[in-house]
């Protein structure tokens, strides 16, 4: 890294990615990259302001292209897309990556840190359990606050501590660990059952946790996919299923956040379902090892997607005649 301020790209300001460049802001200078243009450039214009479970704004450049950075270079880079966009933003930051930057990829679903790897610099996978939501341009709700874990893919410990550390001084706690799976493992679990769940009630986190069927669904999908990811030598950091566990005993508040893909759907775009319950289906029929919650799931909420993207196109096509 170099001495000084140190300078931070994040791509996909959205949600989560929002919240943490809000975060660092305040102790490096950090770059915003998102498509979503208006959301861009009302950052770029006026900030971000982060509202719910921490409360601040922060003022940083936003651009919607990768282009639109020129030579900048950052120490850091930090991965906040969709999975499926990560080959091609990489591919588009080929500038910046001359600069050799630290690679950050805190997404959801699998294959994102081994796409990075190809660049042949440190890259560091890591999981947050804190979630946000997408409000408005220039706005997003930080909907629970949790611990972040790193860990390195390429490099040592050392190579990321930094960053690890900045994570925690801007307010989003940190752990750097040698090995980040297990935590890793824990996390993807959970978003490969909940949800897919979520998506499917039509975001009402309610129905998560209040209907028994749905329950039901949500522990057999769970017992699938542990069972999947220890026949590929997975182990599991803490309980992947814990977080729902204190909701249903009362332990924690149930929050009104039902998963990403709830809301990936409830704008017609495309969701991470392939990345994440359908990687579950895929490695359980290699290892020959029944899925069929987890299929039915991914199937659904296939249709759901089409479905919903169907629906917004015809909306357009009413508003522009």
């Amino acid at each position: 890294m170099t001495t000084g301020r140190p300078r931070i790209l994040v791509v996909g300001v959205g949600a989560i990615g929002g919240i943490v460049a809000a975060r660092l802001a305040a102790h490096a200078d950090v770059v915003g990259l998102d498509t979503n243009a208006p959301h861009a450039q009302a950052i770029a214009g006026q900030g971000l302001v982060v509202e719910g479970a921490s409360s601040h704004a922060a003022r940083f450049p936003c651009v919607t292209q990768a282009s639109d950075l020129g030579a900048q270079a950052f120490d850091a880079i930090v991965f906040l897309v969709k999975s499926k966009a990560t080959a091609s933003v990489l591919q588009a930051l080929r500038a910046q990556l001359e600069h050799r930057p630290l690679l950050v990829t805190l997404q959801n679903g699998m294959g994102n840190a081994e796409v990075l790897a190809d660049a042949g610099l440190p890259v560091a996978r890591g999981v947050t359990m804190s979630a946000g939501r997408y409000v408005a341009p220039g706005r997003v709700e930080h909907l629970i606050a949790g611990t972040t874990w790193i860990g390195p893919v390429q490099g040592t410990p050392e190579n990321l501590r930094w960053f690890g550390e900045l994570l925690t001084r801007s307010g989003l706690p940190c752990e750097v660990i040698g090995d980040p799976m297990d935590a890793v493992w824990s996390k993807f679990v959970f978003n490969c059952v909940m949800n897919p769940v979520g998506a499917l009630v039509g975001g009402s986190n309610a129905a998560r946790y209040d209907v028994p069927e749905v329950r039901e669904l949500i522990d057999e999908m769970a017992a699938e996919c542990q069972q999947v990811v220890r026949a590929l030598g997975g182990s599991f950091a803490f309980d992947p299923m814990a977080f729902v566990h204190k909701v249903r005993a009362g332990e924690i508040p149930r929050s009104r956040h039902a998963g990403s893909m709830a809301l990936d759907i409830a704008r017609g775009a495309e969701t991470e379902i392939d990345e994440l319950t359908g990687w579950i289906v895929r490695h359980g029929d290699r290892l020959g090892i029944p899925v069929p919650a987890c299929r039915t799931v991914t199937r659904l909420v296939k249709g759901l997607e089409y479905a919903a993207r169907e629906r917004h196109s015809s909306d357009k096509q009413e508003t522009h005649p």
